[in-house]
């Protein structure tokens, strides 16, 4: 038999082998988990296209980042569900709305963790939509002046990390200066950069009470056809001051997390969104899947795209997983 070949097997035969030569390795580094905070007492209230995710109330949710902390999560971003909602989503920016709360119990009450908050108004608004409208129409301007001070507010309540997801042209800069212009020179910008019109999002929009009234939202978010734009959207991102960028959803947009990665080569995060999520959990239920090794191949999969950090509403599951390969 001729030698002139490689045995690239001799790499795969033996586990501990296999450990030492895996190129791509998930850590709990990498997990973000994100929570939805409303507003009462010992809420918790199920998602029930999102099956283990829940409405919280902040003495629920304290409970529940106290355990996040515990199982060596770095972080979580924040979702609220107003009081009320309003035209201008007016909760949104309230100092003493649900997110503000939020952050500031959990800042009192648990000392370990980087709490994101995002930002955006389709839960806030009555219309269900990402900005101020002019009949149907989205108005960009006067929608980014409402995201800075959204984004003051959230900075001064003690967010860590600012995740801006409305897509709307020249957020990123606008709140930049108003952050810095208020003293706030060190709090990151985690910016939604490659938002998609994706039709995966259907279970959060049950879970943040945000689904639009009429229309849709392609006025803003992106094309799902479209690369070129994406690398558009990052790089302009990028110059008004974005510190991370991110791609949502991750699964269907592997490519487009590659080439933000290799192209900017700044810190990249990609969201595991809900449908992703609940597609795993209800193929898994039918007994059709794997559901650990499903999770830990898909996740592994978007870091191998070049994600630095990921959303994922399994960030628990695979922080236990992780502890059990000790």
């Amino acid at each position: 038999m001729t030698t002139e070949f490689r045995r690239f097997r001799k790499l795969r035969y033996n586990s501990k082998i296999r450990d030492m030569v895996r190129e791509t390795v998930l850590t709990k580094n990498d997990l973000i988990y994100p929570l939805f905070v409303t507003h009462g007492e010992n809420i918790k209230k199920p998602i029930s296209s999102m099956p283990a995710v829940f409405q919280m109330s902040i003495d629920v949710l304290i409970e529940e980042c106290k355990e996040v902390e515990s199982l060596g999560i770095p972080a979580v971003i924040l979702f609220g569900i107003p009081g009320h909602k309003d035209e201008t989503g007016s909760e949104a920016y309230d100092d003493n709305g649900i997110i503000q709360q939020a952050i500031r119990a959990i800042k009192k009450n648990v000392k370990n963790l980087v709490i994101i908050a995002d930002v955006c108004l389709c839960e806030y608004t009555s219309h269900g939509h990402c900005g101020v409208l002019d009949g149907e129409e989205i108005l960009n301007d006067e929608s980014v002046e409402i995201y800075a001070k959204i984004s003051l507010s959230v900075a001064k309540a003690g967010a860590d990390i600012i995740a801006p997801s409305d897509m709307m042209d020249g957020r990123v800069v606008a709140i930049k200066e108003i952050l810095e212009a208020n003293g706030f020179l060190n709090i990151p910008i985690m910016s939604y950069s490659a938002k998609y019109a994706s039709a995966y999002y259907g279970p959060f929009r049950e879970a943040a009470e945000g689904a639009p009234k009429f229309g849709d939202r392609k006025s803003h978010q992106m094309d799902i056809g479209n690369s070129n734009e994406a690398l558009r959207e990052v790089t302009e991102d990028v110059f008004e001051g974005a510190d991370i960028v991110m791609v949502k959803p991750a699964g269907p947009y592997l490519d487009i997390i590659y080439r933000v990665k290799q192209e900017l080569g700044l810190p990249t995060a990609a969201y595991q969104v809900s449908g992703e999520y609940s597609m795993i959990k209800a193929a898994a239920k039918m007994g059709w899947l794997d559901e650990e090794k499903i999770m830990i191949e898909s996740l592994t999969g978007i870091k191998r795209a070049g994600a630095d950090l990921i959303l994922t509403y399994f960030a628990k599951d695979v922080a236990k997983y992780l502890d059990k390969q000790k």
